[in-house]
């Protein structure tokens, strides 16, 4: 099982996130692999860590801001972001920053 879903214009990225964090990272995948770990030094409240977290996913990858939006889980941990670029280009750089 794998945190990503290709599209034809890029993936959809499942991730795990951790608000309030005291350092904010990327932490890998979850246990089971289903989830790209993100941890966000921003409190849930109006949206604030929803916008850190896709933030934090476009500069981890190396894209601008706009190409990163929350699809599904907007009041959960549990959350479902739409990236767009090339799908190939953007499995190669989740797969070095996994490694």
């Amino acid at each position: 099982m794998t945190a990503w879903r290709l599209r034809a214009d890029g993936l959809d990225l499942s991730v795990k996130v951790q608000p309030r964090a005291k350092r904010p990272s990327l932490g890998g995948l979850s246990p089971d692999g289903a989830a790209l770990r993100v941890a966000v030094a921003e409190v849930p409240e109006d949206g604030r860590a929803n916008r850190a977290v896709c933030e934090a996913v476009a500069k981890a990858l190396g894209l601008a801001k706009s190409a990163v939006e929350l699809l599904h889980g907007g009041a959960s941990r549990q959350k479902v972001l739409r990236v767009t670029g090339d799908p190939a280009a953007l499995v190669s750089r989740l797969e070095k920053l996994l490694a």
